[in-house]
């Protein structure tokens, strides 16, 4: 007990003087890095990704690598605008847009900060279409300009300060076996208690703010409907826990989604 108190004691001192609150979701976020430091990672990171594989250029299927081009750019684009409208330009400050096709079975896209983006070619066939792919990249990106990426780092950061902090506590003490339980525990148990929940939030909020996105950019939202239920054919039963998932399952994401949709639409009819 005491183990648990100290330790969320730890946690709790570190979020409360490191939260901010989002700009546009108005949610409270915990911020122990800046997004400066963080978009300069994310190039290197990014720069080493497509080095070491296969991106498709336009010389090699010019189809694909344009429909992802166009489908980037108007996202971006539409992204520009809506945090213009808010007056909140100053959120995207570093954004140096980059969209980039790889070569891949897996489906998947992904963002990271400053505007770097990877789209597998195992995506397109489930995309299926224009609109498809700018339901994904919507999304995706919606994780970066909310600064989920940031987030992230920073629950991993207070993750393992409270661990050293605590271990250090209880190595320091007579009880050094208590020290290695806590050690071989403290990873999975800070998961399950603040790491993951706060992903499955950040999943909704990409679910909500990427399909006004791909409205905006002129892609009819209705088709994120169609394609999260491909993706829920695909993956067949999802068994795991709803305790142990980073995402929600495809059935909530779809029901979240037609909930959404009344205001996603009013951002396509108006562009």
């Amino acid at each position: 007990m005491l183990l648990k108190k100290l330790s969320l004691s730890t946690l709790g001192i570190i979020m409360l003087f490191g939260c901010t609150r989002n700009a546009i979701s108005g949610r409270s976020q915990l911020m122990l890095t800046s997004e400066t430091d963080l978009q300069s990672q994310a190039l290197t990171e990014y720069k080493d990704f497509l080095s070491k594989n296969k991106v498709v250029t336009a010389a090699a299927d010019k189809k694909d690598y344009d429909v992802v081009q166009k489908v980037g750019k108007r996202i971006a684009a539409a992204i520009t605008k809506y945090y213009a409208q808010k007056g909140l330009s100053s959120e995207l400050s570093g954004y140096k847009w980059e969209f980039n096709l790889v070569q891949s079975s897996d489906v998947n896209a992904w963002c990271m900060p400053g505007g770097k983006v990877v789209v597998y070619t195992g995506l397109l066939p489930v995309a299926q279409n224009e609109t498809g792919l700018a339901i994904v990249m919507g999304h995706e990106i919606a994780h970066a300009v909310l600064h989920h990426g940031q987030e992230r780092v920073s629950q991993q950061q207070a993750a393992s300060i409270g661990g050293s902090l605590v271990s250090s506590v209880l190595a320091n003490g007579k009880n050094k076996m208590a020290s290695n339980v806590f050690n071989a525990v403290y990873a999975p148990t800070a998961q399950m208690g603040v790491i993951l929940p706060n992903s499955r939030k950040q999943e909704s909020e990409a679910d909500h703010y990427g399909l006004i996105f791909a409205a905006m950019a002129g892609y009819n939202p209705q088709e994120a409907i169609a394609f999260w239920e491909r993706m829920e054919k695909m993956g067949g039963a999802d068994n795991t826990p709803t305790l142990l998932r980073s995402h929600p399952t495809n059935a909530t994401r779809i029901a979240d989604i037609k909930r959404l949709m009344p205001e996603a639409e009013r951002y396509y009819k108006a562009r």
